[in-house]
């Protein structure tokens, strides 16, 4: 018996009744979970009323936690706001209403019996200090009840299994995109069929740099520029576009994905806070290609903390000196220019003593990665995310123009930056929806392809089951991030949102492609096969533009002093 036919003969009977109906007391039974769990994590961290840095750090598991569950609760929001618009459209199909569903049912069932942190974290009610009678409460409302027990049931995973078969011509479900973006969508997709992927791991295993001629191409089709201004020599876009276009060139390799990252942080920073005169001379340079941009802030033993960085820049005469070391600086050697964070008043501790420079370099290449007097440094051999190479850098006397002081003004490094956390970190969230979908498709033409004890291992349910629900998984993680997008383009601040999409998105990402190359069993730990790429590059997500914890953290620190 078919796949299809299975799910046919099966699926019916757990149709759910006013499906949205029940969705939205779901919706509004989590929220109010919600509530009663913040209010029990504040009571476990607050001092007088405030939280105490001392004890949200001794109650890490309940307050990561809780930015887990509100991750979930968000999802949940706007995966419903994407099957109503699909619906008020005319759009709404069968594939669509059951990925509704599936997620639905998947995530009100973690939310009760345990959200997955990561490997071996899951966190429960009992954690958030959450009681049963809350608990039974939230069971006890009939969408959640109903779509707890009908929601993702072994019947719906081989009914979304049947629909996404012919997936990869037909698509893994409607992503609610107007024709303006879907048509950004196509060709950005097109770009990727046929420059990227027939190249992408051949590039990964010889560790070489995307062809120059690839980001040239980009240039032209305005990747660089795509969120500037028009009289910056920009497109004008949205930050929905953003996410559109690197979800495409995610999904052809990451690398190609993340070729835009640099200059969406270069411009962010220069409209935010250049002058007028640095805006008028940099953004059209970035924004055409011509020049390569890098953001050099990390160093090393700081990781995160940005506010202990100790790479100095001394004005004299009329330019800075800058000493010190950086580390992990994608495309460094290749680059034109570097976003540079350095300490021009070392009186100042903390953050208030750095500044932010547009700093001038010669490009490099893999002879002679650092010919610009006063750096040196060297490559940081990685497992993924290869295409652009990792380097650290170190600064000794090396110059940089007074003029290019960001906004002429000293102390207001760390300020600039905030203003690029959120962009960044929804262009990050845009490029694991990529990575995923990708590892999603690998896994679906192997599993079809693969023929064991007579029939393709896509027939078997712990195969098929896999895919259904990264299908779903992903759904949610875009739809999440497109949201975040809008808030963005709405100009409302959207730090929570752009962080909840970062967190879940990497996640979605790291499990689609694990259990991808699951699928492939011993043939996904070779590396001619490219889901071993996949993974590795898959990995990277939970770590850079703020670690899985750093990312928990500050969401659960803005929910707990009032944010929404």
């Amino acid at each position: 018996m078919s796949l299809a036919a299975t799910a046919s003969e099966t699926a019916a009977d757990t149709v759910l009744t006013d499906l949205f109906g029940k969705a939205a007391q779901a919706v509004e039974a989590a929220d109010t979970l919600l509530g009663h769990a913040k209010a029990a994590v504040l009571a476990k961290v607050a001092v007088n009323g405030k939280v105490s840095g001392a004890k949200l750090e001794a109650e890490q598991f309940a307050a990561h936690g809780l930015a887990w569950l509100a991750t979930y609760v968000e999802s949940l929001r706007q995966l419903l706001h994407w099957a109503e618009t699909l619906k008020g459209e005319g759009k709404l199909g069968r594939l669509e209403t059951l990925i509704l569903q599936s997620g639905f049912g998947e995530y009100l069932a973690q939310i009760e019996g345990g959200i997955p942190m990561s490997q071996g974290e899951v966190v429960r009610p009992a954690d958030y200090g959450l009681s049963e009678d809350q608990v039974n409460a939230y069971m006890a409302v009939p969408g959640v009840a109903a779509l707890l027990h009908a929601g993702n049931t072994a019947a719906v995973r081989a009914e979304i299994a049947a629909a996404i078969s012919d997936g990869l011509a037909s698509g893994f479900g409607d992503l609610g995109l107007d024709e303006t973006m879907a048509m950004v969508r196509d060709s950005f997709r097109r770009f990727a069929e046929d420059k990227v992927i027939p190249f992408a791991h051949e590039w990964h295993l010889k560790d070489e740099f995307i062809p120059l001629e690839i980001i040239s191409e980009l240039a032209e089709l305005g990747v660089f520029g795509l969120t500037l201004p028009e009289e910056y020599g920009g497109h004008g876009l949205g930050k929905t576009a953003m996410c559109v276009v690197t979800e495409e060139l995610s999904r052809g390799y990451i690398g190609v994905g993340s070729l835009g990252t640099r200059a969406e942080i270069f411009c962010e920073l220069v409209m935010a806070g250049g002058t007028e005169a640095q805006k008028q001379k940099w953004l059209p340079l970035i924004s055409s290609g011509e020049l390569l941009p890098t953001a050099v802030f990390t160093e090393p033993n700081t990781g995160s903390d940005l506010g202990s960085l100790r790479t100095r820049a001394v004005l004299d005469g009329d330019v800075y000196k800058v000493t010190g070391n950086k580390t992990w600086i994608t495309h460094a050697a290749r680059a034109d220019v570097m976003t540079l964070l350095a300490r021009t008043n070392p009186a100042e501790p903390g953050y208030k003593g750095l500044s932010m420079f547009l700093a001038e370099k010669k490009r490099g290449d893999d002879a002679n990665p650092f010919p610009t007097p006063g750096m040196t440094g060297g490559e940081i051999k990685v497992l993924g995310y290869r295409g652009m190479k990792e380097y650290e850098i170190g600064f000794d006397g090396f110059e940089v123009k007074a003029e290019n002081l960001l906004g002429q003004q000293e102390g207001q490094g760390f300020k600039q930056l905030m203003t690029t956390f959120e962009s960044a970190r929804i262009q990050t969230a845009a490029r694991a929806v990529g990575v995923a979908q990708c590892a999603l498709e690998l896994g679906l033409r192997y599993a079809q392809e693969r023929i064991q004890f007579g029939k393709p291992t896509y027939s078997f349910p712990r195969v098929f089951g896999k895919l259904a629900w990264a299908a779903v998984e992903i759904m949610i993680a875009r739809q999440i991030t497109f949201f975040a997008a809008r808030e963005k383009d709405a100009e409302r601040r959207c730090d929570l949102e752009a962080g909840m999409a970062k967190l879940l998105a990497a996640r979605v990402a790291w499990a689609t492609a694990d259990n991808a190359l699951q699928i492939h069993g011993g043939n996904g730990y070779a590396e001619e096969y490219p889901i071993s790429r996949v993974l590795c590059d898959a990995r990277i997500l939970n770590v850079f533009e703020g670690a899985a914890e750093i990312q928990a953290n500050v969401i659960a620190r803005r929910l707990l002093e009032g944010g929404n």
